[in-house]
């Protein structure tokens, strides 16, 4: 028993030195972004309208004051250049670490592009590539990635907790793409707030590092926390009054990333609980779509439930920090359901 602490003890040296790392790497790379994003007006464009086609009134009331300020957007940049760098320089494995780097890079070149054309002022009414557009390139990622975990890494089962291993074949490959499009949109839809997405994500990856540090899986755990201190240097500028946003470049490359650590560890039925705020934003997204499609009404005042809950006149400060308070609460849930639930 000693030993097996004193082991764990040495492998968290290395990933709280590349969590540091990534920090200190990111804050050094941001005064080179904000030169450029403030020259050349990384400014995010305002929606007009939702992906329902309806204005958005209360979207607008809320946040108008925000866009005036023009505050640059494609800051998610600063992260994934730094986590490339140190996972390339010192923690890249084939088996742990290439499939959530590849995961990264591809789900950040997605939201580059819709960025770009978000910054060009084109798409009709939300600003960017559509959302259909969005989705297809994201499942196919997914498609590519899963088809690689599972011809390449050997992965073909699900792990059901307290129950044990359900083999499922090459029918992990479509249910790969699955995880990876649903936890990309799902983190995109939840990047609204300022500090909000970020402080999210980086409890989820610091559980999945956990889970993965005890599954032995220490590649996988660095790339973690080293994504970790990457997220922590962007949320010094992204807390409110925010400096800068993720945008899509971030939101996606993350939610993609995510996903991929989440099946690595073979943890899918725990990234529902450690990411229960990202369900909860992605489905009153669904909801107020679906209601507002068939019935002709809207559930929320506006969605997702976040924007709901300033309309009825909760401050973003106090949604983000409580929801904060919920992601911590359900991250060290998700770890202690590994531990009871056979994951390691």
């Amino acid at each position: 028993m000693a030993d097996g602490y004193h082991n764990l003890t040495l492998d968290m040296i290395p990933l709280f030195l590349m969590s540091v790392a990534a920090f200190v790497l990111a804050m050094m790379l941001t005064p080179i972004y904000t030169y450029f994003a403030y020259r050349y007006r990384f400014w995010k464009r305002q929606r007009s309208t939702s992906t329902t086609g309806e204005a958005l009134e209360v979207f607008t009331k809320l946040h108008q004051a925000k866009f005036r300020r023009n505050i640059p957007t494609m800051a998610g940049v600063i992260a994934v250049v730094t986590i490339t760098t140190i996972t390339l320089g010192f923690n890249l494995n084939r088996g742990e670490t290439w499939l959530p780097l590849v995961a990264l890079v591809s789900g950040a070149a997605v939201g580059m592009i819709d960025d770009i054309i978000n910054l060009r002022g084109q798409g009709k009414g939300v600003a960017g590539l559509r959302s259909s557009i969005k989705f297809l390139m994201i499942t196919a990622i997914g498609a590519g990635l899963g088809w690689f975990f599972y011809t390449k890494l050997g992965f073909d089962t699900v792990h059901l907790p307290f129950i044990g291993e359900l083999v499922i074949g090459w029918w992990i490959i479509p249910l790969f793409a699955f995880v990876i499009t649903a936890t990309g949109n799902a983190v995109n839809i939840s990047d609204g707030l300022d500090g909000l997405a970020g402080g999210l994500l980086a409890l989820s990856f610091t559980a999945f590092g956990i889970i993965a540090l005890l599954q032995e899986q220490v590649f996988l755990a660095g790339f973690c926390f080293t994504v970790v201190g990457a997220l922590l240097s962007y949320l010094w500028f992204n807390i409110y009054p925010a400096r800068f946003f993720m945008g899509d470049v971030g939101s996606f490359a993350f939610g993609v990333s995510l996903g991929v650590v989440a099946m690595m560890t073979n943890s899918l039925l725990l990234l529902p609980i450690i990411g229960i705020l990202f369900v909860i934003e992605a489905g009153s997204s669904l909801v107020q779509i679906v209601s507002k499609r068939l019935f002709g009404r809207r559930i929320f005042l506006s969605a997702p439930i976040h924007h709901h809950l300033e309309a009825i006149g909760w401050p973003e400060t106090k949604v983000t920090m409580r929801f904060w308070v919920i992601g911590c609460v359900a991250a060290s849930f998700g770890v202690m359901l590994a531990l009871a639930g056979g994951h390691v």
